[in-house]
């Protein structure tokens, strides 16, 4: 009778001990679902594990916020090497990509070196601060434009040194290949991959309006703001 006991506890034991591993393991299967579908949100991926492009994005119709929402496709995002001098720095527009967040930061230092390294002069410096005085990093450091209006850099973040950076090269190696808009077309390019969601919202927006779609209407100051009240996407590259 006693060994019988001691064998009916035994299994008493094991039993609530089973059940407490069993209550454990679906605890933990719940967290890591759980944070699972977070860290998908942060990375903006899809159920397949894939990144969504940056295209598509829900904007509001109208000022209201409670306007109804709509949704759209527009594909501005630049693909391939850059004519004249992709080859030349050895950049791709392929290379800023939510995917590859390593070499977006490589990429982007290599454009961002050019504006330390490079001192434009007379009639390029007249030329840069032209153009780069259309274009801001709002997304990032909120300055008017990404210089002064002595050509001094306005804002500090690693974007805007990339775009004065290829500005200031185009202007010293290729001026004549350029007119002041293609440079400024080119960095609203770069811009466009730097924010992606950010800029794809904005095309929606000018779509909706009847704007053409260039780099200068979607990334330069012309219609800066346009797209408030827009769902942003990821930043590509650190500010």
């Amino acid at each position: 009778m006693k060994d019988d006991n001691v064998k009916n506890n035994k299994e008493d034991s094991y039993n609530v001990y089973d059940k407490i591993t069993f209550i454990g393991l679906l605890a933990l299967l719940l967290i890591f679902s759980v944070n699972a579908i977070r860290l998908g949100n942060i990375l903006n991926l899809d159920y397949s594990g894939n990144v969504n492009p940056a295209v598509g994005y829900t904007v509001n119709s109208g000022n209201n916020a409670g306007s109804n929402a709509i949704k759209d496709n527009v594909d501005v995002i630049p693909k391939g090497i850059p004519a004249i001098y992709g080859k030349d720095l050895g950049v791709s527009f392929d290379d800023v990509n939510v995917k590859n967040p390593g070499k977006a930061d490589e990429t982007i230092r290599k454009l961002g070196i050019l504006d330390v390294n490079l001192n434009l002069q007379g009639k390029e410096l007249e030329r840069y601060i032209n153009i780069a005085s259309k274009i801001s990093c709002e997304y990032c450091c909120g300055a008017e434009s990404i210089i002064f209006s002595n050509g001094q850099p306005a804002c500090g973040c690693a974007h805007s040194y990339a775009m004065r950076g290829l500005a200031k090269y185009l202007l010293e190696k290729h001026d004549k290949e350029y007119s002041d808009d293609q440079i400024l077309e080119e960095m609203g390019k770069w811009k466009t991959l730097f924010f992606p969601g950010s800029i794809s919202a904005k095309a929606v927006i000018l779509k909706e309006k009847g704007v053409e779609l260039n780099y200068i209407n979607l990334a330069s100051n012309k219609y800066r703001g346009i797209e408030q009240g827009a769902t942003n996407g990821n930043m590509v590259g650190g500010c």
